[in-house]
């Protein structure tokens, strides 16, 4: 078994800064887990906390059923993959990924056989007499990756790998580590501030900020339920656009300087705790609809500022009043910049947030 578990766990830097406040959350066997969030926020912290690199101030870490506090990183059975692949520059790609091997002296044979089950796996066995300035940035992060897959550990652990890639390649290397997650069948740690790379590669995901974990879930969960406003706009891209406004009743509605915008009766419920009081409105842009169909919803007029045409759809940036909102369309929609049109908001896909506390109401 190689879970990994997080018993309120408390990571202090110079007896002030917080970078890991009380975490609990247990990473499953086999299980490829995704922490993300901002830059600062301390996953990375929380990440190397687990490889033994960084002491916890209070709490327990275990992987599998031991606790491995004072357990030496060496010991530890995992293995990790760091943003600048730390390879050795005089070694060719079979030494560095044999290097931990040799370390531990295990036959020649055996390594022989490993390494070269790697390569075979990443499709790099015709690299392994190369040295890394003569790899690309990809080929260098296979060879990191291969490194850590020689040494069959409990658990892989990922510090943002893909982060010095183009995008392009950035998008391959995504489809290959799941697909190695699956060839592997073991437990995977990921640590990233992509939120697209959480999206895609996550069984679960979760999402930290200023040292809190505010939520844990599957992809779909954290994208359609978010429990309050941060992750909300931390997730999607574009990200959700917020209005801010005030909830009114008889009958209910959202008002805002600009629109009034009536809301189903599903609604009165969840809102009875802010009603005739502020509230944040959230909407993805995806859900800011151009269709003219009654059920579409009540028309709002917005000008154009700008239209990025992406080909396979359309990315409006629409002025409503003040506030400044994106919309995700057709290709058949295609107003230029100056335009006035009518937009609606998808009723079924209405977010709403405290004023105050920015926890998820409905």
């Amino acid at each position: 078994m190689s879970r990994v578990l997080f018993k309120d766990l408390t990571r202090v830097f110079d007896k002030k800064v917080m970078a890991v406040d009380h975490v609990c959350f247990e990473v499953a066997d086999k299980e490829f887990f995704v922490l993300v969030g901002p830059s600062g926020c301390g996953k990375s912290t929380t990440l190397r906390l687990v490889a033994g690199l960084e002491e916890p101030t209070s709490g327990e870490i275990y992987i599998g059923d031991r606790l491995v506090n004072d357990v030496e990183p060496k010991d530890r059975d995992i293995a990790m993959v760091f943003q600048n692949y730390a390879l050795y520059p005089h070694m060719t790609v079979y030494d560095n990924m044999a290097f931990a091997l040799k370390l531990r002296k295990f036959p020649k044979k055996e390594i022989r056989n490993r390494v070269q089950k790697a390569a075979r796996i990443l499709g790099i066995e015709e690299l392994l007499k190369r040295k890394p300035a003569a790899l690309s940035g990809g080929q260098r992060q296979r060879v990191a990756v291969g490194r850590a897959i020689v040494r069959n550990p409990k658990v892989f652990l990922f510090d943002e790998p893909l982060s010095n890639l183009d995008a392009k390649l950035r998008v391959g290397m995504r489809a290959e580590l799941a697909r190695l997650h699956q060839r592997l069948e073991t437990t995977v740690f990921y640590v990233t501030h992509d939120q697209v790379e959480a999206m895609t590669l996550g069984q679960r995901i979760g999402v930290m900020k200023d040292g809190k974990l505010l939520q844990i879930a599957d992809p779909m969960t954290l994208y359609n339920k978010p429990v309050n406003r941060f992750v909300a706009g931390f997730i999607g891209s574009p990200p959700m656009n917020f209005l801010e406004g005030r909830i009114e009743t008889r009958p209910l509605r959202f008002t805002h300087p600009a629109f009034s915008l009536q809301l189903p009766r599903s609604f009165e419920d969840p809102l009875t705790t802010v009603a005739n009081g502020p509230a944040t409105l959230g909407i993805r842009p995806e859900d800011v609809r151009l269709d003219q169909a009654p059920e579409s919803g009540q028309p709002l007029r917005a000008a154009v500022e700008v239209a990025e045409l992406m080909g396979n759809e359309n990315i409006l940036y629409l002025k409503i009043g003040e506030n400044t909102i994106i919309a995700r369309v057709p290709t058949r929609f295609a107003p230029r910049p100056g335009e006035n049109i009518d937009v609606r908001f998808d009723a079924r896909k209405l977010h709403f947030f405290g004023a105050g506390t920015e926890e998820t109401l409905v």
